[in-house]
């Protein structure tokens, strides 16, 4: 499910209302879209969900429309509930709504005064995490929430801007939180403690552990098993790093990034190589290019790397069967192509120009 482009409060959200037709439809059939890049974190809906083969004339039907604030935060949805990430006023609120009609089920917020360093965007980046019972949140200024899924009681928050001596970036805090075996685990940023990536316990909201000093990225970590073990991948403003995420051991890092008016954006992609091991691709824009490569719980082994096959500024690449496709470029220095490019080699198979984002 695509992040929306900003809308001003009091604005209509007419993509949303046609989305939501189309899950809300099918919700007995089709699978949860509950995190950013949906339930694998890998772009992929789930083996049950289905979609029309061809559109009316004129595109979906429209079920519903309705108002909603400021914000990137693409939706949530879990069984009979969206949930939406937005600004109003001063406020930023997390909305369970009804699929089926756009209704309000409940809501939260609370207090914000953050405004970007650059653009005009004051709203919340990062998408709704839905895991069992409970809907992570995690705010332009680094306000961490957990809230009861079906009633919308706040079970706890933290202010981990403040905690942990994070800076705030250009655009807010916007890498989405994973929860991997009971933690929820944010690339924070922070300066204190080396906390740059902090583990909270799902159940109470406390600090399990912290690791690195690295700053906050915009791209959002991914869950594999090594060696019997949960770990996570992150790709943080500067370096890839992967971490056991049961107690935040470092098992392995590397340089990615660079310096100056950039970000990395785009999320790291887990698939498993031809010899069935676990390959790893991760990309940027502004110069910096992809490296992919093989990984074990010891090391990351690059087999290719450069600008030249693909460079995406904040899309993450799909993978079927071996190949990747991606946006290659970036959205605010046209043009950005649509590309099909082999996941092993690198090789582009073909290109779509000025596809645009």
């Amino acid at each position: 499910m695509p992040s929306r482009r900003l809308h001003r409060p009091g604005s209509i959200l007419v993509g949303l209302a046609g989305l939501l037709y189309v899950v809300a439809s099918a919700v007995a059939l089709a699978g949860d879209w509950p995190q950013i890049l949906g339930p694998t974190r890998n772009g992929i809906a789930a083996d049950d969900e289905r979609l029309a083969d061809r559109w009316p004339d004129g595109g979906p039907h429209v079920a519903w429309r309705r108002e909603v604030g400021s914000g990137h935060a693409g939706l949530a949805v879990a069984g009979r509930r969206g949930f939406l990430f937005h600004r109003l006023g001063n406020q930023e609120v997390v909305e369970a709504i009804d699929p089926a009609t756009g209704a309000t089920l409940w809501k939260d917020g609370h207090a914000t005064t953050f405004s970007p360093q650059v653009g005009g965007g004051d709203g919340p980046l990062c998408v709704p995490l839905v895991h069992g019972d409970r809907v992570i949140t995690f705010g332009a200024q680094g306000i961490l929430s957990c809230h009861d899924a079906a009633s919308g009681r706040l079970l706890w928050r933290r202010e981990t801007h403040r905690d942990f001596d994070a800076q705030e970036g250009y655009f807010g805090a916007g890498s989405s939180p994973i929860v991997v075996d009971g933690h929820v685990i944010v690339n924070v940023g922070g300066s204190r403690k080396e906390a740059g990536v902090v583990a909270f316990s799902l159940a109470t909201g406390e600090t399990v552990w912290t690791r690195s000093s690295e700053p906050a990225s915009y791209s959002s970590p991914v869950a594999v098993d090594l060696g019997d073990r949960p770990h996570t991948v992150f790709v943080t403003r500067y370096r890839c790093i992967l971490l056991d995420a049961t107690d935040g051991t470092l098992r392995w890092e590397f340089p990615f990034g660079m310096r100056g008016p950039t970000v990395n954006a785009a999320s790291p992609v887990v698939t498993t190589s031809p010899d069935g091991g676990a390959a790893l691709l991760v990309t940027a824009a502004y110069g910096v290019g992809s490296v992919r490569g093989t990984f074990d719980v010891s090391a990351f082994t690059p087999s290719w790397d450069g600008a030249d096959a693909v460079a995406s500024q904040y899309c993450t690449p799909i993978v079927i069967d071996g190949h990747l496709y991606v946006i290659d470029g970036r959205d605010d220095v046209p043009p950005a192509d649509l590309k099909c490019v082999e996941a092993a080699t690198g090789r582009v198979r073909w290109i779509e120009r000025d596809f645009g984002y």
